[in-house]
């Protein structure tokens, strides 16, 4: 099976040259940079024993940096994840479970997702949720393609949601030809002024909450005044923030996605991440991918089943509304384990330690000389400050004292805590900082 190839090499290169591309490399080249791409291959011997092979590729794996201290999200966190979470998942059972074909034989997956499904709901107060998609990024630019209607197409996307996210949701505008326009802000925050007078073939409002810079929009006035359009409102949403915030549906929200990363799964380098997508009632026909549902067998006993399934799956392509086809079993089941250790309760006190931590370091950082607040609006975790020095070397300096800083955004540093820094992290932070600012 591993030397199978569904396309010749022929096959390949008249597919790549309908493209305009020479190459499959050419697929990369222009996103990945050059310096992380090889030439041929791994430069191991072929024939080595198992053993062999393992100990060249750990020393290889030991180039990798693994910080201690990381003070960075931007989308991807470091959270705390409970030892239950992997015990849990890693069983044989759940690491090998695939797309659930046969209910007969599936009823554990099936119920994984159906409980996954139910979490959902409860965290974003929405009606439905669907059994995951691929990522946080793929799941907002789905979530505005159900919006489309005859009568209303054009899109509209908050210029201070996520880059990535934006970015992969202008690629499916321009693959279905879709309208596309980003929201101007104003100091960090959307301009609740161009969502006045929205046109008539408005479909929807993208607003992720918090936003980018970690600020807190105006989130019930934008679903508001998508409304007032007649268009939907649709809410990326930040996971961990929901154990002290308002839900989507709350703030007035029609559809409500997420990347789900921050529930129970590592960072391990970007991925594999989770999708979540949940909706009010009203849209729940409109879900891409599939919904496990509870219902009862012959013999009156609980049983589960795939309620509704992707259309993708059993009609010709030209005819689908979305190319999503499975699921993310096992990132879901992770989030749902992860909840499930967690509570209402222990939610709440995450968030509320992010939301605590990441204001008290801001208040140290704002003691220094050059790291004052770009932004002077309300955030949960994460914040951009001013650097008094070249952000790149300051990065550098700070990387050799095992500390990943905040992201350099346009020159400044776009800093994120969660739980796993406490006061004392915090102020061994600060001195750190101290020191190689001259400070």
């Amino acid at each position: 099976m591993g030397s199978y190839l569904p396309s010749t090499r022929q096959e390949q290169q008249e597919m790549l040259e309908a493209i305009g591309l020479n190459s499959l490399r050419d697929l990369y080249t222009g996103d990945v940079p050059a310096s992380v791409l090889l030439d041929d291959s791994v430069n191991i011997p072929k024939g080595l024993a198992e053993m062999v092979v393992r100990a060249k590729m750990e020393r290889i794996a030991s180039k990798n940096k693994v910080f201690s201290t990381v003070l960075r999200g931007a989308g991807s966190y470091d959270h705390y994840i409970p030892a239950i979470v992997s015990t849990v998942t890693s069983k044989e059972e759940f690491v090998t479970t695939y797309t659930p074909y046969q209910a007969e034989i599936s009823q554990g997956v099936l119920q994984s997702i159906f409980e996954y499904q139910t979490m959902m709901c409860e965290l974003t107060g929405m009606d439905v949720s669907n059994a995951s998609v691929y990522d946080g990024a793929s799941a907002a630019a789905e979530a505005v393609m159900m919006t489309q209607t005859r009568s209303r197409s054009k899109i509209y996307v908050a210029s201070t949601a996520h880059p990535e996210v934006i970015q992969t949701i202008k690629t499916y505008c321009w693959g279905r030809d879709v309208a596309f326009e980003e929201i101007p802000q104003k100091d960090g925050l959307l301009d609740l002024a161009a969502l006045e007078n929205l046109p008539q073939d408005t479909a929807c409002v993208y607003l992720q909450q918090p936003n980018f810079f970690g600020l807190f929009e105006e989130a019930e006035t934008v679903a508001k005044l998508a409304h007032d359009a007649g268009a939907k409102a649709v809410m990326g949403f930040y996971p961990i923030s929901l154990g002290i915030c308002k839900t989507p549906a709350e703030q007035g929200f029609d559809i409500a996605v997420a990347e789900g990363q921050s529930l129970g799964i590592p960072m391990s380098w970007g991925g594999p991440y989770l999708g979540i997508m949940t909706a009010k009632k009203d849209m729940m026909r409109m879900l891409p991918g599939r919904i496990a549902g509870e219902t009862k067998d012959s013999k009156g006993r609980r049983a589960f089943v795939l309620t509704l399934q992707a259309r993708e799956q059993h009609i010709r392509r030209e005819k689908a509304s979305s190319n999503v086809c499975t699921n993310q079993a096992l990132c879901a089941m992770t989030a749902a384990v992860y909840l499930a250790a967690m509570g209402p309760a222990g939610l709440s006190e995450v968030a509320q330690l992010c939301y605590e931590g990441a204001h008290y370091f801001a208040d140290e950082l704002s003691k220094l000389k050059g790291f004052d607040r770009v932004h002077k609006a309300e955030f949960f975790n994460e914040f951009l400050t001013n650097c008094p020095m070249d952000v790149h070397a300051f990065e550098k300096e700070m990387a050799k004292r095992g500390i990943l800083c905040g992201l350099t955004v346009d020159n400044h540093l776009l800093w994120c805590v969660t739980e796993k820094m406490d006061k004392l992290a915090i102020d061994e932070v600060i001195n750190v900082i101290k020191e190689v600012c001259g400070q």
